[in-house]
């Protein structure tokens, strides 16, 4: 019971003024010596805007498509977090270290989340990766995303509400991206499985062989509902007239446009 505890309610500690959960905040330090090779492509995002699903259509770009490659191992394994560290499963660096063959080296990818103060210098290529804030509250703690440097890096190309309208546009930019092309019916597919259905339902993309010390799905399903909006389940009209108060003082000048609703 002391260790389901220790896992489930890790202490925080403080990294450069960041407050970071106690196994990654220790994953950091192997973190600063790693090596990203010149065709690494890192995907900078925030918890809940995206990442699995940018990772889930890049994982399929790299195998062509094939369904049965990108049922090889759970995504945080495919596309690994850099500074995932719990007890029992491998860290990020662990994963990435592990990598020889050419196959792992064609589909080598991480992501991140950490603000600029964990991150090293370094000459990164970006897109920015945004979705709806008032969508954004999750009510369990999604593991933040990784850190990175060396390589490409990814902040996803869209506003997640136009990717919900038109997945396959989306898809075609992260191909332009990454500079690569597929058959049309071959993103097609790609269309289907990266859907939030399929997505939700599919065991290597809904985290649902993270151990259930780590990631409890009866109390917060990591996959909710998927839906552009569903924040007005959430907060009260009063609430959200607060939060859009608060959204112009903060976001003053910003010139992100965001929808809140489809």
């Amino acid at each position: 019971m002391e260790l389901i505890q220790d896992i489930s309610r890790p202490p925080l500690e403080y990294v450069k003024g960041v407050p970071l959960i106690k196994y990654f905040a220790e994953a950091l330090g192997p973190l600063q010596s790693f090596q990203a090779w010149p065709d690494d492509l890192l995907i900078s995002t925030y918890p809940k805007s995206g990442t699995t699903w940018v990772s889930q259509i890049l994982d399929m770009i790299y195998q062509g498509g094939d369904l049965e490659k990108c049922h090889r191992a759970p995504i945080f394994m495919r596309v690994p977090f850099l500074e995932f560290k719990v007890p029992g499963i491998p860290s990020g660096v662990c994963v990435l270290g592990a990598r020889g063959v050419e196959e792992d080296r064609a589909g080598a990818s991480a992501h991140q989340t950490f603000p600029d103060p964990l991150l090293r210098d370094g000459d990164s290529e970006r897109h920015s990766s945004t979705t709806t804030p008032e969508d954004t509250p999750a009510p369990g703690s999604a593991p933040p995303d990784s850190v990175g440097s060396e390589g490409q890096a990814i902040r996803a190309s869209t506003e997640e509400p136009s990717a919900a309208q038109n997945p396959k546009r989306e898809i075609q930019k992260i191909l332009e991206f990454v500079g690569r092309s597929l058959p049309e019916e071959t993103v097609d597919l790609m269309v289907e499985h990266t859907s939030f259905k399929e997505m939700k339902k599919n065991p290597m993309t809904n985290y649902t062989t993270v151990p259930r010390e780590f990631m409890d799905h009866s109390i917060s399903p990591f996959m909710r509902k998927g839906m552009a909006g569903d924040w007005k389940t959430t907060f009260t009209v009063a609430q959200n007239e607060r939060f859009d108060a608060d959204y112009v003082e903060k976001m003053a000048g910003c010139s992100l446009s965001f929808r809140s609703e489809l």
